[in-house]
């Protein structure tokens, strides 16, 4: 199933930071460090028109490190970008944004020549609650539902630096159906858009894939190894009392149980991709994608 959400105010979401774009020195792109290549918005490149870029692996208190690392080399090895990690536990993460983002923009600071920032991101990879924490204060809604931010908003970071906040923003199109399901367990996308079984039942085979034992771990399950995806999200339904009437169990609850643990960190320090897979990925999506235009041309020719 290929997952899709592009709600009606992403398209002026767009309009928005393509027009922000022309006056802007820095882009920060926040990241889920769970999902470093799913939650890069391969629309935002195009919109800023190669400005320079700071990539922040957020939540990364719930990601697994090694993988962290990768994905910053990954980001770091990239012409006119850096890249660092953010976690909650950081109490003072402005004093590093704003290093990080004076280091990609040397010729601007200062009252006559103040930096400015444009904070871009995904729905529901915490920007609302990093901009609160960089400010001090209540600046932003958060919540736990993608879409919460619906206006810009400009902040000063310091005398000098200004920092300009946009609403989530997703892609028209998820080419990666990888993406569509990583970002659906993250909470990236809207609930109505996916069906929550096949979305837990991807999340099962990825994480039994990396980290073989962590969910019956988790669970208090006895050894699943040799169970299928479907069977062990009924031995969770089982566990955490996810019954319909008649003893039936119902799947969608524990998928939702499932992803639950995932998006707060009680399936332990997981991430679901690295770069070479995410790779890979593209790669396979671009035929798929090429293909699927050239049946359209010719289903087009045919009916004229």
């Amino acid at each position: 199933m290929a997952i899709q959400w592009f709600p009606g105010h992403m398209n002026s979401t767009r309009r928005a930071i393509l027009d922000r774009a022309k006056d802007i020195d820095v882009v920060i792109e926040l990241l889920d460090a769970r999902l470093p290549g799913s939650s890069l918005n391969p629309l935002l490149a195009e919109l800023t028109r190669g400005k320079p870029a700071l990539k922040v692996l957020n939540k990364q208190d719930l990601a697994d490190p090694e993988r962290t690392a990768l994905w910053l080399s990954h980001y770091n090895a990239l012409p006119a970008t850096q890249a660092l990690g953010l976690d909650a536990s950081i109490t003072a993460p402005s004093q590093r944004l704003i290093a990080a983002c004076r280091a990609l923009a040397p010729l601007r600071g200062g009252m006559t020549k103040p930096l400015r920032v444009l904070i871009c991101g995904i729905p529901n990879v915490g920007k609302s609650t990093l901009i609160n924490t960089l400010v001090g204060r209540k600046a932003t809604k958060t919540g736990d539902e993608p879409g919460i931010t619906k206006l810009e908003q400009k902040i000063v970071l310091a005398s000098d630096v200004y920092l300009f906040d946009t609403p989530g923003m997703l892609w028209p199109r998820i080419t990666v159906p990888q993406s569509g399901y990583h970002l659906a367990a993250s909470g990236g996308i809207g609930r109505n858009a996916y069906n929550e079984e096949e979305v837990a039942l991807d999340l099962l085979n990825c994480v039994n894939r990396n980290y073989p034992g962590r969910i019956a771990e988790r669970f208090r399950l006895p050894d699943m190894s040799a169970l299928t995806d479907e069977e062990q999200l009924t031995e969770i339904a089982k566990k955490r009392g996810a019954i319909q009437s008649g003893g039936r169990v119902n799947l969608q609850k524990a998928a939702e149980i499932l992803m639950g643990e995932f998006r707060t960190g009680g399936l332990g320090l997981v991430t679901l991709e690295v770069p070479a897979e995410m790779a890979q990925w593209q790669a396979e999506a671009e035929v798929a994608e090429a293909a699927r235009r050239e049946k359209k041309k010719k289903k087009v020719g045919a009916s004229e």
